[in-house]
Parts: structure tokens; sequence; C-alpha cells
């Protein structure tokens, strides 16, 4: 959530930077900024009263020390009707507060200077590839090997639940624990501490990391308990600190969350979201980090780096690109995606997104560390990154590494699976 005080000083600044995201922000910004002059200005009214009547209040004490019974009473008539007056004023100022916190969640974050504009994906920027991309012979897509050895079910799944919500069996079970668990080592190995979270949580803390109002419709909800079903372990995790003042010595906090994902929107149909492409249940291990503001986009960097260093364990052929305005998230500041290409998809599959929220998290979060060079409470930069989301590379894995006789395990992995072919 933007910060009042950084509308009134930097406006023009905010509506110009926010035309990247698309987002027309002059109307609210300008109904924001009357809204506040209102609710100050009846603040200071409110505040002049109880002040006036403090002063009575010590005029009536000293009318009854005194025995000015009749001069005492005739303060008191007073003190009923500025009562009355702060009472409406303190409603009055409830009204100001509730509409301005329903314009402010309105306003997107303010993209970094590194954001270009641009409409969609196709105008995302890419920084670099890795990898080799395999010349396969007789190459086929993950949905035909993955039946064909009978790994992962998306009918009985769909049996027992609904489409897109597979089942992994076999072999296709013990691959997908194995990424999972070579993926927390290498994140335990990076500095992070794992956690291991609730897989629901309340509304406020889907407020708090700005999945709500945003995405509420991508929510599975559960109506008479109004939980949500976590859309990624980001949630959770980063309201580990909601209302939290922290120490500047424990800072970065680094934590790595393994947990399932819940996503109710499964696009459309057809070849580029079949088998594994787009599920509404998905495993993903999450990296999040809380950081001073000074440090933030150096941790950035380095969160990117972690993730770009699983895939080439993994050898896959990955690129990684920086989101435009149009293909950036409501909440994030700056945002590098990665991809990995699928050999018989001939396409690039998104893996990861590693991104920096700066301070729109942590405002909506009350989330806050003590500085100790400026002697007062700021606001923390919050980032997060899936290292990695499986799904997608479960597909990279079965499409790349096949050959004639079945499916080869990339050699990390091998230690965890026991096993170096899938056939």
């Amino acid at each position: 959530m933007l910060n009042i005080q950084v509308l009134r000083e930097n406006s023009e600044f905010v509506i110009d930077r926010l035309k990247v995201k698309n987002f027309d922000a002059k109307k609210i910004v300008a109904e924001i900024i009357e809204l506040d002059n209102n609710r100050k200005t009846n603040q200071a009214e409110r505040d002049n009263l109880q002040s006036t009547l403090n002063n009575i209040s010590k005029q009536i004490g000293i009318c009854f020390k005194e025995g000015k019974t009749a001069e005492a009473e005739k303060f008191k008539s007073e003190t009923l009707s500025l009562k009355i007056k702060i009472k409406e004023l303190e409603l009055l100022q409830q009204n100001y507060q509730s509409k301005l916190d329903d314009l402010l969640v309105l306003l997107p974050n303010i993209p970094n200077e590194e954001v270009q504009p641009g409409k969609s994906e196709n105008d995302n920027i890419e920084i670099r590839k890795g990898g080799i991309i395999p010349n396969l012979q007789n190459k086929k897509p993950h949905w035909e090997l993955i039946s064909k050895y009978d790994i992962i079910d998306f009918e009985l799944g769909n049996k027992i639940t609904g489409a897109g919500f597979p089942i992994y069996k076999g072999k296709g079970a013990k691959l997908q624990r194995a990424l999972i668990s070579f993926f927390l080592d290498q994140a335990e190995t990076a500095g992070y501490e794992e956690v291991l979270t609730p897989l629901v949580v309340n509304e406020a803390s889907g407020f708090g990391t700005g999945q709500l109002p945003d995405k509420e419709g991508m929510m599975y909800h559960v109506v008479n308990d109004h939980l949500y079903l976590i859309p990624t372990a980001e949630v959770p995790i980063t309201n580990i600190y909601r209302d939290v003042i922290l120490d500047e010595d424990v800072l970065p906090i680094k934590h790595v969350g393994y947990s399932a994902c819940f996503r109710r929107e499964a696009g459309s149909w057809g070849a580029h979201v079949r088998g594994l492409n787009r599920l509404h249940q998905f495993d993903k291990v999450e990296i999040v980090q809380i950081q001073t503001p000074d440090k933030s986009y150096e941790t950035l960097n380095e969160m990117v780096l972690h993730v770009e260093s699983l895939l080439k364990k993994l050898m896959l052929p990955y690129r990684i690109v920086r989101l435009c305005g149009g293909d950036l998230s409501f909440a994030s500041a700056l945002t590098y995606d990665f991809e990995v290409f699928s050999a018989a998809q001939e396409r690039w599959l998104e893996v990861s997104s590693v991104s920096n929220f700066e301070c729109f998290q942590s405002n909506r979060l009350k989330l806050r560390y003590k500085s100790k060079e400026q002697k007062k409470n700021i606001v923390a930069h919050t980032l997060n990154g899936s290292a990695l989301a499986l799904p997608r590379i479960m597909a990279a894995i079965i499409e790349n590494y096949q050959d004639n006789e079945g499916v080869n395990i990339p050699e990390v992995l091998i230690p965890y699976t026991g096993f170096n072919k899938i056939s």
C-alpha cells in the first residue's frame, strides 16, 4: 500500500510511474489528497474542541473547590454540547479514514525505474540465457510421456476432485518429492531458514501481502470460516512478521518454505495449458527475505542468482526476463521471471518470479525495524521468489531428458530419487 505522505509530496511522480503499469491514478490520487485534507481539517477541529473541553473541565473542578456551584453547573452544560460535537467529529473522522483506506488499496505499487512500459509478456526484456536446448528425435510432450509411463494421473485426480488436481504415482511421486527436497536443501545451504506454514490464511494475511482485495477471485475461499487457501507460501511466511517491529541486527531475515498452492484460475483450454502447464493445485518452494531499503535491490540480485543456480544444476535451458509494466503484478516494484525451454512443446515455460515489493507489503503488514542510525522505526522491504514452482520444472525435465528408452533423471536428483531413469 502506498503511503499518503508519498502521494501528497510526489503525486505527479506517482501518477506518471503508474502509467508504466497501464494504470491511470490521476483521479484516485486527487480524491485521496482531498479526503486527507478534509481528514486533517476535521482532526484539527476535533483536537481544538477537546482542548477547550479539557480547560473547561479544569475550571469546573476549581469552581467546585471554591464553592462556586452555580458557575460550575454553567460550565458543565457547556461541556455537554462540546462532547456531542466531538463525538460527531470522531464519527466523521472514522468515515474519512474508511474512505481513504478503500481508495489506497486500489493503487498498485510504483514500478522501479528499471521497469519499462509494455502491454504484456511480449514486451518483457530478456536479460540473459543459460543452458543448452537439446536436439531431440521423435520428441513427445510430457502429457504423452507421463501417460505412457503411468507416473501422473489426471483422470483419477479429476474423479476425486476435479480438473487441475493431478495424482502423482510411483516414480512420478518420488521425482516430485526429490525436487522439493533438493530445492529446500539448496536454500538451506544458501542461508535460508525453513518454515512449514498453514495452507489456509485469514483475510488480514491475504490483505497484508496484496492478494486481497486485488486477487480475491483467484483464491479458494472457505466460506464458513472466512479463510483462504494459499496461492503461494509467500503469504503465510511474510505474515509471520505482520504487526512486528524488528531489531535491525536480525536483518536480513531469510525463510524458505514448501507448500501446496491453490489457484482457482486455470486459463483457457488448449495445448499451452495441457498437462502440467497450468493446475489448480501444485507444489512450490518459496524463498522470502525481509531487508532494509538500502540493501533490498542487492538482495533481489542475490535471489535471482540463487534461482539461476538451481536451473544450472538441473541442466535445464533457461532465460531470465525483466517484466514490463503491463506484466508486472499489482504489488511488485520489480520482477524477474525465469523460464525454461520445453523441448517437445518448443516454447518457454515460466517457472519462477523473483520480486522486490519494496515497502508496499510492509505498509499493509505494519512491518518495521528499529534503525540504529536514524533512531526510529523504518518500514522494511519484502522480497520473494519461487525456488522453484514444480509443475513446469517437472514438465521440462520429462521432455528435455527423454530418449527412446524413457526419461533420464538429472544427475543432482539421483541421490534423492534412488533411480536414474523412468521407463
